[in-house]
C-alpha cells in the first residue's frame, strides 16, 4: 500500500502579486510567473529578469512592454504537479478586470475536476494581492481545510486596500490598465495623483501636483482608515524609488506599529503599468475578536 497523502494545502498567487521572494519561501506560496514582452524579447516574471535590468532596458528601449498572462495549459500542468504533494490548491490571483489570468487558472481547474482546486479573483494587484496570499498561506500553514484558507481569502477582498502615487499616468495609459483614472488626463501634465485598486480596477482619489504631497496624503489615507486598530498588516511597495519607500515605511513604523511590515519592489509586469517612480502602501486591519 502506497502511504496516504496528508491533509495539504497550498497557496498558489502570481508574480504581479510582488510579494518577495524570501517571504514567499517561507510562506510556502507558489508565485506563479507572468509573462513579459518587450519587442523580440521575452521572459517571466521575477525569473529570468530582476527589476533593475527591467527598469534599466525601460529608459533606453524603443518598445513600450507588455504582458501577458500563463496559458491554461500551463496551469494544467502545475496544478497536476501539486497535487501530487498536496489534497488542495488555493489559487489567488490578480484581478480579473486587469489580466486574464483568473480565467485560465479557472479554465485550467475546470479542465482537472478530479483535482480540489479553488480559484480567488482578489480583485487587487501587487502587495494588495501579495497581503491577502499571504494571510491565506499561514492559515494552510496552520492545518486549514481547502474551503478554511479560500474562506480567508475571500475575506480579505473587501477589507484589503492599497493606496498609491504615480509619477505619471502615462504607463497606466499606454498599458490599458487605467480604468477610472483616465478622467484625470488632460488635467494637468504634472499631475501627481494618489490612486487606488478598487473593485478590481484602477481609480483616482486625488489630484495633486506635488510629489511630497501626494505621498503625504497617501499616509494621511490610510491613518484614516486605520485609527484605533490594535493590529494592522502594512506593505511598502515601489517602482524603482527605494529612498522613497524606505521613509514612507519607517513613517508607518513608527506612527502605527504594525505587526506586520513588508517592503517590497514591484516587479516588471506591475512597474509596465505604473511606471518607475510608482510608491503605495497596502495594508488591512485585523478585525476584533
Amino acid at each position: 500500500m502506497g502511504e496516504t497523502k496528508a491533509e495539504r494545502v497550498v497557496v498558489v498567487t502570481d508574480s504581479t502579486s510582488d510579494v518577495p521572494k524570501e517571504v514567499a519561501k517561507r510562506l510556502g506560496i507558489y508565485v506563479v510567473p507572468q509573462i513579459l514582452i518587450m519587442g523580440d524579447q521575452t521572459w517571466l516574471d521575477g525569473v529570468d529578469i530582476d527589476p533593475p535590468t527591467f527598469y534599466e532596458l525601460l529608459g533606453t528601449s524603443a518598445h513600450f512592454p507588455s504582458s501577458s498572462q500563463p496559458s491554461v495549459g500551463y496551469f494544467e500542468e502545475l496544478f497536476s504537479r501539486l497535487s501530487e504533494q498536496y489534497t488542495g490548491i488555493a489559487a489567488i490571483h490578480v484581478s480579473d478586470e486587469l489580466s486574464g489570468t483568473v480565467n485560465a487558472a479557472t479554465t485550467a481547474a475546470a479542465n482537472l475536476p478530479h483535482l480540489a482546486i479553488e480559484v480567488v479573483d482578489s480583485r487587487s494587484a501587487s502587495m494588495q494581492l501579495g497581503l491577502i496570499a499571504m494571510e491565506a498561506a499561514r492559515v494552510a500553514a496552520g492545518g486549514a481545510s481547502l474551503e478554511e484558507v479560500v474562506a480567508t481569502a475571500r475575506s480579505l477582498v473587501d477589507r484589503v486596500q492599497v493606496y498609491f502615487v504615480v509619477d505619471t499616468l502615462e504607463y497606466l495609459h499606454r498599458g490599458g490598465r487605467i480604468g477610472g483614472a483616465a478622467r484625470l488626463f488632460g488635467t494637468a501634465l504634472n499631475l501627481k495623483p494618489v490612486l487606488q485598486v478598487c473593485e478590481g480596477t484602477v481609480q483616482p482619489l486625488a489630484k495633486i501636483r506635488s510629489r511630497r504631497k501626494a505621498l503625504a496624503r497617501v499616509f494621511d489615507l490610510v491613518e484614516a482608515e486605520v485609527a484605533g486598530a490594535e493590529r494592522v498588516h502594512m506593505a511598502v511597495l515601489h517602482v524603482a524609488a527605494p529612498e522613497e519607500a524606505t521613509r514612507l515605511a519607517e513613517q508607518l513604523e513608527e506612527r502605527f506599529a504594525p505587526v506586520e511590515l513588508v517592503r517590497a519592489e514591484c516587479g516588471p509586469v506591475i512597474g509596465t503599468h505604473v511606471g518607475p517612480g510608482t510608491v503605495g502602501v497596502a495594508f488591512y486591519r485585523e478585525e476584533a475578536g
